[in-house]
């Protein structure tokens, strides 16, 4: 007997998420000095002052076990976005709480699960774990999602659909007013998890967070984080808002303890600090702009990109998109190949300080022209 004969066939053809290269890692490999990480979307900032300061607080106390219930946590998710306790649930970042939402909704190897392509890996993967079928979904011809197809994969045995809005990776966003119909069609069986990581850096004028649509979908499931604009994403903080009969029976799913005590002094300080969150605000849509006029100027040698509305630019290169991620780690600077997310062309890059953008963006002309990609 081997290893391979005590698992399900679900688990040994499953494929382990692919975290961003870190940065030590680069070092060790290659010797590079002085690199770059642009691949996991974290803020250029660092951690929000005011809970960099209550962790160190807590430090002292760090042999006792954490607040099972989370209470200090949970009450300021509550007076933040003026729900009652009741109606959250903490989790070791948002990514858990969607492990223990596929756990508490789906039964194990018999439902089914919608999901669209080119969406946060997180999801198929949570749901393969636990044997659901997936209906994997086709995007539009911009990448962004297909609303009228999943409506249409649903049936009796769905229990479960995603939505990342905005879209990781491609940065892409639905409207209020899509997701607002989309809701109001799905069945009543079906939990709807709108996962919403990337919400403070949206700026179209046409978005609002799904908590403004609760009473679209009884089934609704809101997921934020603090590892993006709040810049805690070594912490793992996350938390997420739906009705109280459905965060009940979520949390007999969750571990105890899974909010460890720097994240639950972290949390609340986090998101009192306003004026971090508008810095960060302030320096992505820097970065994104000096981003985008340095893709302009590589456009005639076949490179383009997606509008977004996040932390990142999801760039198509003119060749395999892992050859140039490999030349640029040789460089110095880390980005995402997206050649497991279904896009063999496409990088991930994520935004940062002007001097950073500027510095991608020289190495990445310099790499296409040793790869001497023909001008378009």
């Amino acid at each position: 007997m081997t290893t391979s004969d005590l698992v399900g066939s679900h688990i040994e053809t499953l494929k382990p998420y692919v975290p961003g290269k870190p940065i030590e890692e680069l070092e060790r490999e290659l010797g590079v000095t002085d690199p770059i990480k642009l691949a996991s979307n974290e803020n250029p900032l660092g951690p929000s002052p005011k809970a960099m300061r209550a962790m160190q607080k807590m430090l002292k106390n760090v042999h006792y076990y954490p607040d099972g219930a989370a209470h200090e946590m949970i009450e300021a998710v509550s007076a933040f976005h003026n729900v009652r306790p009741e109606e959250v649930i903490n989790g070791n970042g948002s990514d858990e709480i969607l492990t223990v939402a596929v756990r508490t909704f789906c039964e194990y190897g018999r439902d089914s699960a919608v999901i669209s392509e080119h969406s946060f890996a997180a999801y198929g993967i949570r749901c393969q774990s636990h044997n659901l079928e997936i209906r994997w979904v086709s995007t539009d011809e911009g990448l962004g999602y297909d609303l009228g197809a999943m409506a249409e994969a649903i049936d009796e045995t769905t229990k479960i659909l995603f939505i990342a809005n905005p879209n990781n990776p491609t940065g892409t966003y639905l409207a209020a007013d899509d997701l607002r119909h989309f809701l109001r069609s799905i069945p009543e069986h079906v939990v709807v998890v709108v996962d919403e990581a990337y919400h403070q850096y949206v700026e179209a004028e046409d978005y609002d967070t799904a908590l403004s649509m609760r009473d679209e979908h009884e089934r609704l499931i809101v997921t934020r984080t603090l590892s993006k604009c709040y810049g805690l994403a070594g912490v793992r903080a996350g938390y997420a808002i739906s009705s109280p009969a459905m965060i009940d029976r979520m949390n007999r799913v969750r571990e105890p303890f899974n909010s460890n005590s720097l994240a639950q002094v972290a949390l609340p300080a986090a998101l009192s600090d306003r004026e971090f969150v508008e810095r960060s605000v302030a320096i992505n849509r820097q970065g994104r702009t000096t981003l985008e006029a340095g893709l302009e100027k590589l456009a005639p040698l076949g490179v383009d990109w997606i509008r977004s509305q996040t932390n990142f630019l999801l760039v198509q290169m003119p060749v395999r998109g892992r050859t140039v991620y490999d030349e640029l780690l040789k460089r110095g600077v880390i980005v995402r190949p997206m050649d497991g997310y279904g896009l063999p062309k496409w990088l991930r890059i994520s935004l940062a300080e002007e001097q950073k953008m500027k510095r991608c963006i020289a190495e990445l002309g310099a790499v296409l022209q040793e790869l001497d990609v023909e001008v378009v």
